[in-house]
């Protein structure tokens, strides 16, 4: 589980929340306000976590292992490695861009063994996924509203119960909003999460999903909330009306609070390798996404991909790279952490 800290800074009191509290207001703290930052928890904590990304990671990272375990460093292992990291689906930009740097690294070293060749691999992917590492900053508005897209069967409900119980467990009030009305259940589903993680939950029989978003801010805003999520409907990009009634919903979060939505997070499915990446360019297009949440890694030989995203977010035009706040490797609450680029990079290949 990620724990919370604190900035060394002032604790601005919380607002009147009940009746007598403003609707309408938007509380900022401001910069001397507690601000609290989902980060890695330390590293004896970490242990079990670890163990499981690296099973879970197993079946992309065998295809890639195997190619060193030869005696010879030649122009061979380099193709057999291209093939492997294509089959991972990390994507040819990507397969090419860490070619190119390990035997740069290999010649700077003069590695002449397998095994430290691989090692540098790990270096290179490391540092290939260095942007995608970045804590998830909560509290310097209040509510901090997040919307949370992504396509049916990605884990994105899923997700967002996992996340709340890590919230909840930090010590800040949280608040959902349904505004998945496009899909069966979603309301009953995310009911299920509030309930479990004793959170509540704005919702509407049948409502528009931009009005229960707006309500369910408004709300936060006079319960004097930390957080706001916003459980949006699971949608293919290729959808264009559907995908249009996302900007509708951002734009209305607006309406209500200036400056929200303050956090823009895709759910994706590491299951479907390239086609995850994208995802998340037609969500970037007409959203701006500023996160993403990597989910099921542990059931796919595609998790190469986010050495696409990478490269893709690294040259994003005239934008900041979009980070993975959050990677999944199973169902359970524990399953869900904060991404590490070097603790991904390990799991995946030692």
């Amino acid at each position: 589980m990620f724990s919370f800290f604190k900035k060394k800074a002032p604790v601005v009191a919380p607002p009147p929340t009940g009746p007598e509290a403003p609707a309408a207001s938007a509380p900022s703290p401001g910069p001397a306000a507690e601000v609290r930052v989902a980060a890695a928890a330390p590293a004896e904590q970490r242990r079990p976590w670890l163990d499981r990304l690296k099973s879970g990671l197993r079946r992309t990272g065998s295809g890639i292992t195997q190619v060193f375990t030869g005696t010879r460093i030649d122009e061979a292992l380099y193709e057999e490695l291209e093939a492997a990291l294509l089959m991972a689906d990390a994507g040819m930009p990507a397969t090419q861009h860490l070619l190119a740097d390990l035997k740069r690294r290999v010649k700077e070293h003069k590695a002449t063994d397998p095994a430290a060749v691989k090692l540098l691999l790990v270096d290179a992917l490391a540092e290939l996924l260095a942007p995608l590492q970045r804590p998830l900053v909560l509290g310097e508005t209040r509510p901090t509203v997040i919307m949370v897209a992504g396509v049916n069967g990605a884990g994105k409900t899923t997700s967002i119960g996992k996340l709340t119980r890590h919230l909840a467990d930090g010590g800040l009030k949280v608040l959902l909003a349904a505004a998945d009305t496009f899909r069966a259940a979603a309301k009953e589903q995310l009911a299920v999460w509030a309930d479990r993680n004793r959170v509540e939950i704005v919702s509407q029989e049948g409502g528009d999903p931009a009005a229960v978003s707006f309500d369910a801010v408004k709300a936060g805003q006079a319960r004097g909330c930390d957080v706001v999520v916003a459980d949006t409907a699971g949608r293919l990009p290729t959808q264009a009306h559907l995908m249009e009634e996302l900007r509708k919903i951002k734009r209305t979060i607006g309406k209500a609070m200036d400056g929200a939505p303050h956090e823009v997070l895709l759910v994706v499915d590491g299951n479907t390798g390239q086609n995850a990446l994208a995802q998340v360019k037609a969500f970037d297009a007409v959203l701006g996404l500023t996160g993403l949440v990597v989910t099921k890694l542990d059931g796919t030989a595609k998790g190469g991909v986010l050495a696409a995203i990478a490269l893709w977010s690294r040259e994003r035009d005239g934008a900041s790279p979009v980070p993975v706040y959050f990677i999944g490797v199973g169902e359970k609450l524990a399953d869900l952490e904060t991404f590490d680029a070097r603790e991904f990079s390990q799991a995946l290949l030692t």
